[in-house]
């Protein structure tokens, strides 16, 4: 029934009667003696707007029925929505209601839970301040026993260090004395002998080098024999004792003569040079210390 097709008014017997008035009007003005009467026409007037008005008729109602069906169908849907409105707001005043348990349910729980999750970040905390003041105090064991074994490498580096540097003075000497006893023979053994134990501390980085006679004095890496202010200008006589380099770095400067200088004995050069060795190994000591 609330179909549009099932509200349409029938329109044929309105057409029907429409047509029948406008046959009548007509065969009333042809058959009329002319001029046409007043009544006549007032006939035919009144046929013709009768059967118009029966031929709008039936869309009249036609078009009425379908507006007050389209109305009751609106309201329908209007009863239906506020149906489903208050199924909705029934819905939604449930899940309030089970929203507002759960919270009261978990409102403890999640107060225990975030006192647990404090506890536990504190501990941690405290975790971690111990562990890193234990790594710090390792850290300060390591630094302390390899400073403490730095020093002892230091220490025996200047002691074999000095007694290498008295080994070579001592052989420096001894080929002096052979080249002054006048034995060649004996000079080129022990020269030999000097260059093999010079090649053997090489090795480990020492070096002994000596200043030719004739070369300019220098103040850096000379030193001479007796003279506390020697000139800037002098030139070297002989060498009484070598310098000493370790590893490219020197720890002991050459001991010369000049030539303005008067020379010493033979005696006197050999115990001058032995007497110097224990001064000659204190710079070396104190080198190797200050690194």
């Amino acid at each position: 029934m609330n179909e549009v097709s099932n509200w349409k008014v029938p329109k044929w017997p309105f057409l029907v009667a429409n047509a029948v008035l406008l046959a009548s009007a007509a065969t009333l003005i042809y058959r009329a003696a002319h001029p046409i009467s007043l009544w006549e026409m007032v006939a035919a007037s009144a046929a013709v707007a009768f059967g118009a008005w029966l031929g709008c008729l039936p869309f009249i109602l036609e078009y009425r029925a379908t507006v007050k069906l389209l109305e009751a169908n609106a309201l329908t849907t209007v009863a239906e929505q506020m149906q489903n409105l208050k199924s909705y707001s029934a819905q939604i005043a449930t899940a309030t209601d089970q929203w507002a348990r759960v919270q009261e349910v978990t409102k403890g729980s999640a107060e225990k839970t975030a006192a647990a999750a404090n506890e536990i970040t504190q501990r941690m905390a405290a975790e971690v301040s111990d562990f890193n003041e234990f790594q710090q105090k390792m850290n300060d064991a390591e630094k302390a026993t390899l400073r403490l074994e730095v020093e002892k490498l230091r220490r025996t580096e200047s002691e074999w260090l000095q007694v290498v540097a008295r080994i070579l003075d001592h052989i420096f000497a001894l080929h002096n004395a052979a080249a002054r006893s006048g034995q060649a023979e004996l000079a080129e053994q022990i020269g030999q002998f000097q260059n093999a134990c010079r090649d053997a501390a090489r090795r480990v980085g020492v070096t002994l080098f000596a200043i030719e006679p004739g070369e300019a004095f220098d103040t850096e890496r000379q030193r001479v024999h007796g003279v506390e202010k020697p000139p800037a200008a002098g030139i070297v006589a002989e060498t009484l004792a070598p310098g000493l380099t370790f590893q490219g770095r020197l720890i002991r400067p050459a001991l010369v003569r000049l030539n303005d200088a008067p020379a010493p004995a033979p005696v006197q050069a050999t115990a001058g040079t032995a007497t110097e060795k224990p001064e000659a190994a204190a710079p070396a000591q104190l080198s190797i210390e200050a690194e």
